[in-house]
């Protein structure tokens, strides 16, 4: 059986030695190098080409954020699974965004460890229930603010347009009522399926009702 290699990163001594002890009893895992700080982790995560490495965040020199950049701007292919006793938001979304490809909290067990090493050396992505929690709560306001932004992107003009056409009235029926012409209701919709996202008036609508950009009535 072919071990997956492993290379710790931890600034206390006595953790990874715990660590270590408790992974290599495992068949399939071997530990093949152990960092104590952040500087140490790059100049090995280099030299010993390790399958996967573990880091935490806080770490003497250089801190995970930094030393995860820096194996990922070498071309590193190991995964990097954070292992920290901190869940604050500056640290995970720059991790995250760093390339780490797992973020797991020092209160879960071992066998949950062992599992998450196998799952990302497959290419999965790994997160602490809390941590997950956190990153559907960021992607959920990001996506509102964008949708905010589509609205807030339209004109007066179009905003009155998406209004009629809701009311289920005609382009001509839109342009008698603005005192425009039908050429410009259609520049108008075209404007705001562009700017929605969308490719038809009934998307625009459905997407604006659902979004309560626009009432029913």
């Amino acid at each position: 059986m072919e071990k997956i290699k492993i290379l710790l990163a931890e600034d206390h001594a006595l953790v990874r030695q715990s660590l270590r002890e408790y992974l290599e009893k495992e068949e399939d895992l071997e530990v093949i190098g152990e960092a104590g700080d952040g500087e140490q982790l790059v100049a090995l995560a280099k030299d010993l080409k390790p399958d996967v490495i573990i880091a935490d965040v806080a770490m003497p020199k250089l801190n995970g954020i930094k030393a995860t950049r820096k194996i990922k701007a070498m071309n590193i292919s190991a995964p990097i699974l954070i292992l920290s006793a901190y869940d604050i938001d500056q640290y995970v979304f720059s991790l995250i965004e760093a390339g780490a490809a797992g973020y797991l909290l020092k209160d879960i067990d071992g066998d949950e460890l062992k599992e998450s090493i196998r799952r990302v050396i497959k290419g999965d992505s790994v997160l602490h229930p809390a941590i997950a929690r956190k990153v559907m709560e960021r992607l959920r306001a990001n996506r509102k603010h964008q949708d905010l932004q589509s609205f807030e992107s339209l004109t007066d003009r179009e905003i009155e347009t998406l209004e009629l056409v809701s009311k289920g009235k005609s382009n001509k029926e839109i342009a008698d009522q603005l005192h425009v012409t039908v050429h410009t209701v259609e520049a108008h919709l075209g404007n705001i399926f562009d700017k929605l996202g969308v490719g038809s008036r009934t998307e625009a609508v459905v997407l604006a009702i659902k979004k309560g950009w626009i009432g029913l009535d």
